[in-house]
């Protein structure tokens, strides 16, 4: 397995703070959100700065994020969205992402258009060099399971359409082990590992009721069990949107956060 951490997890920290410390607490990538590289680049940074404390720690960018709004509009908004998102394929394939997050509608229930909408992101993406990847969010209007999340997948007819699976989303949304074993293995790009807050039912949690693996109520045993049993041996990435842990010092939070993943994902 490959260990990688999503920089939300260390949110408070400077860009080029949170590449230094994911590099020496032992972590093989790191999964950063392009709007952290776009303020880094108007405070007067470098793109080719990022690109070489990446190589000096040894660190892979196994995704960006992310891909916002695609299905939201018509017209010339949506043209402008596409813009946009040639704009960020461009950065996330510079920095070596194979992978860019793409999410649906947050507040728009409509489904029924995603699957071209979805498609056309995917050719934008060849001629850029990236692979959006699909992520279904458990607690938005529009796309909030994975049995969904892998329709749209399938409609879409192209064969660089993937999925990016994320723990907390399979619990939150109610979605199945048997949803899960559905998909085949060389269709998932990467996963999010996370646990849920303990005293919240499935269905009400949002992002910052995400806890560190091993301190919530997820089954993340039985779930990587199934990952494991259908061949899946790619990236995971360590991702908490926890104010509390974005308070103590970062170093702890990488340490625990790496120890519990190879805990997990090592145990026979």
């Amino acid at each position: 397995m490959i260990y990688c951490l999503n920089t939300s997890t260390i949110k408070p920290q400077t860009l080029m703070d949170k590449i230094k410390l994911v590099g020496e607490a032992g972590y093989d990538g790191i999964e950063l959100w392009l709007n952290d590289v776009w303020e880094f680049v108007a405070r007067g940074g470098e793109v080719s700065d990022i690109e070489k404390i990446l190589a000096d720690h040894g660190l892979i960018v196994p995704s960006v994020i992310a891909m916002r709004q695609w299905g939201d509009f018509e017209g010339w908004e949506h043209q402008l969205v596409l813009d946009e998102a040639r704009r960020r394929f461009a950065l996330g394939a510079r920095l070596g992402a194979p992978f860019i997050v793409a999410t649906p509608p947050l507040e728009n229930p409509r489904t029924e258009h995603l699957p071209e909408r979805y498609k056309e992101l995917l050719e934008i993406g060849r001629q850029e060099g990236i692979c959006p990847t699909f992520e279904y969010i458990s607690f938005f209007k529009s796309v909030h399971t994975l049995k969904k999340a892998w329709e749209i997948v399938q409609v879409s007819g192209d064969p660089d359409a993937t999925l990016i699976l994320d723990a907390f989303h399979n619990w939150n949304s109610g979605s199945t082990e048997e949803e899960l074993r559905s998909i085949p293995v060389e269709k998932i790009s990467h996963y999010h590992i996370d646990d849920a807050e303990p005293s919240k039912p499935a269905g009400s949690q949002t992002d910052p009721d995400r806890v560190m693996p091993g301190d919530g109520q997820i089954d993340l045993r039985a779930e990587i069990k199934a990952l494991k049993e259908m061949g899946y041996d790619g990236t995971v990435s360590l991702e908490l949107f926890n104010e509390s842990w974005w308070k103590r010092d970062p170093q702890e939070t990488l340490r625990v956060g790496l120890q519990r993943m190879k805990e997990l994902f090592e145990e026979e």
